[in-house]
């Protein structure tokens, strides 16, 4: 059955004010007489389509969006009338067919393109509204995958190209966020929509397409049917909102969450507080990720400041917590990000809310704890789920001219070889797994001095190792002095090294603040060096046999 032989319908015609096809003014209007429509998602179609059909534009529609538009009581043409066959193969073929793609493609104004549309019955079709199967929540719910194959969308994308290329002509809606503007714009203009809104919602529509064959492209690459760094890295995310600005204030910034419905800091809204700038959010990722690590520990809380950690703490309770993780740097706590493992409750609360704090980040927070921070209405309480430490995935950072790609570092601690003659006692060990966990997070070179599940002292991105571990050792003393203590905590702590000591210095110095045992991966061709040094001072070591650089 081929397609139906159609007298020429209205449409075909210049429209309002149109120029050539290769000099379409840019405020030129093309009046809608025909809508397409084919939604997966039908929030607000009804409403739209009924405001369409006001300004008197013929609806033709697909399966279950034309039925839901006749349950609505409006008048529908459907496809197969276009096209002169029907729905086949399960609704996988419905919308490939000249009589369609004909309808988006056309010139208006190129007698060539008329006399083809004329000869062959093809209708025109000025506006596409189509939105496509929902693959990424297919495959979020855990589908089987013959079910998610099922949603990737053929027709759709086809159509969303073809319309959105010829927006010379053709408008096309690809979100129901856009329909209340459109028939605003078409209220005011005689049911057309001008050059500079079908080009905005064209590039829309490409965006939309750029995304989801993205999100298909990474399944495939998963779901391990493809290699973990493609040939083609596919790359899409949305626009969130854009931040006053970034780093600096002379630098525009934006936030984009990248496909997929997972929750985190891009997509949470802050429960009060100002909105958050590009550092708040940088710092929350570190803090986020840090406590994330201890999601089986006792109550644990992170101070973050400048994307390094100067204070963390597990303890009987958040708040002592709290103040432990403080204790450690007071002076760069100020102003910092608080995160924590455990949801927030009102003794914690009450007593962050007695510091300058930016952010607040915790799994959940009970009615005291959120009324209390309610009297710093200027801070930040953000309520969301801990990210997996062990989930993997994919680390990108721009370079010049591209991206360095990198897998997560989302290994655990795997070995503890004691190297010394002395091995660490039960409470040194646990001490040495916490000060490994808190380095893995500071910025190489990294030495933190940890001590009863507290960090005391944190030397973080210096380029030498042992600027690290006197400057570690010497904010501890400092944190002494300002509390009144009779030594600094380092005094009988463990310390961990997040690479090898190249040479025997870095550990003397730990050795010389009071540190009884130190973690370190090993791998220096002065191994054998540094172990010597530690067994003439008592020291006990293990070596991990990895390292944790973080740059």
């Amino acid at each position: 059955m081929g397609a139906l032989r159609l007298p020429r319908p209205a449409g075909w015609g210049r429209g309002v004010g149109l120029a050539s096809p290769r000099g379409v003014a840019m405020t030129d209007l093309v009046r809608v007489r025909r809508a397409l429509l084919s939604v997966s998602d039908k929030t607000g179609l009804a409403d739209f389509a009924r405001g369409l059909a006001g300004h008197g534009i013929e609806l033709v529609s697909t399966g279950g969006t034309a039925a839901a538009l006749r349950a609505e009581g409006l008048a529908v043409r459907d496809v197969a009338e276009l096209t002169g066959f029907p729905e086949m193969m399960d609704g996988r073929v419905k919308t490939l067919h000249p009589a369609v793609h004909g309808g988006l493609l056309a010139l208006r104004d190129d007698a060539g393109h008329r006399a083809a549309a004329e000869a062959h019955g093809i209708a025109p079709i000025d506006l596409l509204v189509v939105n496509l199967y929902p693959f990424e929540a297919t495959v979020a719910r855990g589908a089987p995958r013959d079910v998610i194959v099922e949603t990737i969308d053929i027709g759709g994308p086809a159509m969303l190209r073809s319309a959105a290329k010829n927006h010379a002509f053709v408008a096309v809606v690809t979100d129901p966020a856009d329909y209340p503007a459109v028939l605003e714009e078409m209220a005011g203009a005689g049911g057309a929509l001008g050059f500079a809104t079908r080009r905005r919602l064209a590039a829309r529509a490409f965006q939309a397409t750029a995304a989801y064959d993205a999100a298909i492209a990474s399944w495939f690459a998963l779901a391990g049917d493809g290699e973990k760094f493609p040939a083609v890295l596919p790359i899409a995310a949305r626009r969130i909102h854009t931040l006053r600005y970034g780093e600096n204030p002379h630098q525009a910034a934006a936030v984009y969450a990248a496909n997929g419905p997972a929750i985190g800091l891009a997509q949470v809204e802050p429960v009060q507080g100002k909105a958050l700038s590009y550092n708040n959010l940088n710092d929350a990722e570190g803090a986020l990720r840090l406590v994330a690590e201890f999601r089986e520990a006792g109550p644990t809380v992170a101070i973050i400041k400048h994307a390094n950690p100067c204070g963390v703490a597990t303890a009987g309770t958040l708040e002592e917590a709290l103040r432990a993780a403080r204790a450690c740097d007071p002076v760069s706590a100020f102003g910092g990000i608080v995160a924590m493992n455990r949801p927030l409750d009102v003794a914690t609360a009450e007593a962050i809310a007695e510091l300058f704090t930016e952010v607040v980040i915790a799994p959940d927070a009970d009615a005291g704890a959120r009324a209390a921070l309610a009297r710093r209405p200027n801070l930040r309480l953000l309520l969301l789920p801990l990210p997996d430490p062990a989930g993997g995935g994919l680390v990108l950072r721009s370079i010049s001219g591209g991206y360095l790609v990198q897998e997560r570092d989302s290994r655990l601690l795997e070995e503890m070889r004691v190297v010394t003659k002395r091995a660490p006692t039960g409470a040194e060990m646990a001490d040495l797994r916490f000060a490994w966990t808190v380095a893995k997070h500071v910025k190489s070179n990294a030495i933190v001095y940890a001590k009863d599940g507290a960090t005391a002292g944190i030397g973080a991105g210096q380029m030498s190792r042992l600027d690290s571990a006197r400057i570690a050792a010497a904010k501890a003393r400092e944190a002494a002095a300002a509390a009144g203590w009779a030594e600094p905590r380092t005094i009988g702590s463990v310390v961990a090294s997040d690479a090898f000591f190249p040479f025997a210095d870095g550990l003397i110095v730990a050795a010389e603040a009071g540190a009884t045992a130190v973690i370190q991966p090993g791998g220096s061709v002065r191994d054998a060096e540094v172990i010597a040094a530690a067994d003439q001072r008592g020291l006990a070591m293990v070596m991990t046999g990895m390292r944790h650089f973080a740059h």
